[in-house]
């Protein structure tokens, strides 16, 4: 009986092994072919209230802490106070007394999760541009960033994005709750206002370049590599020839160009700083980072939008891009194959096979 057992529990195994592969492969088949579209497709720009997020926590937490009579009075005394008000307004709209509110004051909140591609820079864009479509110089952009940097160029476009804020005449504000690094202090260096929590790694302003090199394997294996170029610097350094000292040269020279410019970018929007001192490619802590004047202030930015909140209209805006048929049915496959892999896994290491 424990045999049979046994070899049922192997043709189990490579049952749902099968089922898997096949999950998988019909996942990639539709991501692949959907892939080649997205430039192509409409997207949407989010725009959800944290004002009503915090006052639904708010609720929550006083209908769980008060006890129920307590509760009843509360809301009892908010819906007075609303009707009182409702009252004074249509008094006010009777005597023909017109009050002229000021402009409430609007702040736009951007999240930003930076891979070493700078990847989100793709929505980051298009929501810059949906609210520069209606922000006015009283309203305020805050941008939540969370990156150790990446690429230059894709980094450089995701900082130009945040630069098309501050044209446009729109306070910015920066918050730092983790990191802030390299190509990601790039883009936070831009804020009118800079913030970062105590403990958030902030600076590391030096550009880095690693390149592997296997001529010598291939020399060993007998193997030749060739490589054709037209223009002396076409490529200076290569992964698989012989790399010339004059070539190494050249690419440190190409990598000090660009630590300079990076170096003129946080000058420009960070005068205060004594980048001399700052630009070595150190990272600081937030406290450390403020006594160096690479932010403004210590905060959370939980801290400081939920303070804000009391004096403005706080928006989260997020740009979706409307997925395909293809896309929604590859995420569940994948959502399957993972619940499959979750369910075997679970069941395996329960289980035990004895054979006597």
């Amino acid at each position: 009986m424990s045999e049979f057992f046994f070899e049922y529990g192997l043709f189990a195994a490579k049952a749902f092994t099968g089922l898997i592969v096949f999950l998988l492969l019909i996942a990639g088949i539709f991501m692949v072919s959907s892939r080649h579209r997205h430039d192509d497709r409409d997207g949407a720009v989010d725009l959800t209230s944290i004002n009503e997020f915090y006052e639904d926590m708010k609720d929550t937490v006083e209908a769980a802490v008060l006890d129920k009579d307590a509760y009843k009075q509360l809301l009892k005394e908010q819906k007075k106070q609303d009707k009182l008000e409702s009252k004074q307004r249509k008094k006010d709209a009777k005597k023909g007394i017109e009050k002229k509110e000021e402009e409430k004051k609007r702040i736009y909140v951007l999240d930003f999760d930076g891979d070493i591609k700078a990847s989100e820079v793709e929505p980051l864009r298009e929501e810059i541009s949906a609210i520069l479509t209606f922000a006015r110089p009283i309203d305020e952009v805050v941008i939540r960033l969370e990156s150790a940097g990446g690429m230059v160029h894709t980094y450089g476009l995701a900082a130009s994005q945040l630069a098309r804020i501050k044209a446009s005449g729109i306070p910015l504000t920066v918050c730092v709750d983790q990191v802030a690094a390299s190509g990601g202090y790039l883009m936070a260096c831009l804020a009118d206002r800079l913030i970062a929590a105590p403990f958030a790694l902030v600076g590391s302003i030096g550009v880095i370049a690693q390149v592997p090199n296997f001529n010598r394997v291939l020399k060993k294996h007998d193997v030749d590599y060739e490589m054709f170029t037209a223009g002396e610097y076409k490529r200076t350094v290569t992964m698989f020839g012989e790399n010339t000292e004059k070539g190494k040269q050249k690419f440190i020279e190409e990598l000090e160009d660009t630590h300079a410019l990076f170096k003129e970018f946080v000058s420009d929007y960070r005068p205060q700083l004594d980048i001399e001192k700052v630009a070595t490619g150190e990272v600081w802590f937030g406290k450390r980072a403020l006594e160096e004047k690479l932010v403004d202030e210590l905060s959370t930015s939980d801290d400081y939008l939920m303070t804000a909140c009391d004096d403005a209209d706080v928006f989260r805006v997020r740009y979706e891009i409307k997925k395909s048929l293809q896309e929604r049915l590859s995420e569940m496959a994948i959502q399957t194959t993972e619940g499959v892999v979750s369910k075997i896994w679970s069941r395996v290491s329960n289980s035990r096979f004895m054979t006597r």
